[in-house]
């Protein structure tokens, strides 16, 4: 509600400044009558450009790769953190989206690779209780927010995005499997 008023707020202020600045054109128009038809439209086409496109009128979503876009708190995904995670690790579903050779230089215990890149992604996914907690991480969190993104439309519950990625847990000094 608050975003959407500042929105109208911003429409309202690019409409005060393109009426000003008609009306100052207009008057300096009126006066300098020297000036050259095509010059003076010239620069109100530009003013009036340039008017509109400094203020802009977005509301935060969800479209972005960064794992910082995804929420804190979403009804089926979250981020987790390293120190979350770690807590929780043991029997639980949790899969390494990155290529098989980034898995095989390390990866967290009891992890399972599935390749986010590979055709068969959304095949082998299937594949996992939809219904029960799924952990995912990648290298540093933007295939893994994609990923997150994609799985809630597939129908899992919960998913829980390790913040930051694999980069992340280690600099965290948590354990890596090798």
């Amino acid at each position: 509600m608050f975003a959407q008023q500042r929105c109208y707020n911003n429409i309202n202020l690019v409409k005060q400044k393109r009426e000003f600045l008609l009306s100052f054109l207009f008057n300096f128009m009126h006066q300098n009558k020297r000036l050259e038809m095509k010059s003076i439209f010239i620069k109100i086409a530009l003013l009036l450009l340039l008017s509109t496109s400094f203020t802009s009128c977005a509301q935060n979503t969800k479209s972005g790769t960064n794992t910082n876009e995804i929420s804190k708190e979403n009804n089926v995904v979250s981020l987790i953190s390293p120190e979350e995670l770690n807590e929780k690790l043991g029997d639980i579903q949790l899969i390494d989206i990155r290529t098989p050779e980034e898995y095989s230089g390390g990866h967290l215990k009891n992890s399972v690779n599935i390749n986010f890149y590979d055709a068969s992604f959304a095949d082998d996914m299937n594949k996992l209780d939809k219904n029960k907690v799924l952990y995912i991480y990648c290298r540093s969190g933007g295939r893994s927010g994609k990923a997150s993104k994609q799985l809630e439309k597939m129908g899992f519950t919960k998913v829980y995005d390790l913040q930051g990625g694999i980069i992340n847990w280690d600099k965290n000094s948590l354990e890596i499997v090798k």
